[in-house]
């Protein structure tokens, strides 16, 4: 017999255990993460600008679902109109951004697999 021989590919029991258990930990997290678009998708985060006169509202997948614009709105302007419109679309945006950072990081904590 050679040296080295019989060793499997370097894999001692330990390493196929930590394997294991990391391909057990992969697989809660695919199942979690699933579960997860799913809550996303049924979410609605608002976002709003000028007081609250134009609202966005997005899923938790950053789908757009509604706008709303106030009546007083309306007698800004156009310009004025536009430029409020984007700042809700990026609040609504960013706090949908946040949400899904925050949901993954809680999904995946305590995960440690090895070689990472």
């Amino acid at each position: 017999m050679t040296q080295g021989q019989g060793k499997g590919f370097g894999f001692g029991l330990g390493k196929m255990k930590e394997l294991a258990d990391a391909f057990k930990k992969a697989q809660q997290v695919q199942e979690g993460a699933k579960k997860l678009q799913e809550e996303l998708e049924m979410m609605e985060i608002q976002g709003e600008a000028g007081g609250g006169m134009v609202k966005v509202s997005l899923s938790g997948n950053q789908e757009p679902r509604r706008v709303e614009v106030a009546p007083e709105a309306l007698q800004e302007g156009a310009d004025v109109l536009s430029d409020l419109v984007l700042a809700a679309m990026k609040d609504a945006y960013n706090k949908s951004t946040a949400t899904m950072r925050e949901r993954m990081e809680e999904l995946t904590s305590g995960l440690e697999l090895p070689g990472m």
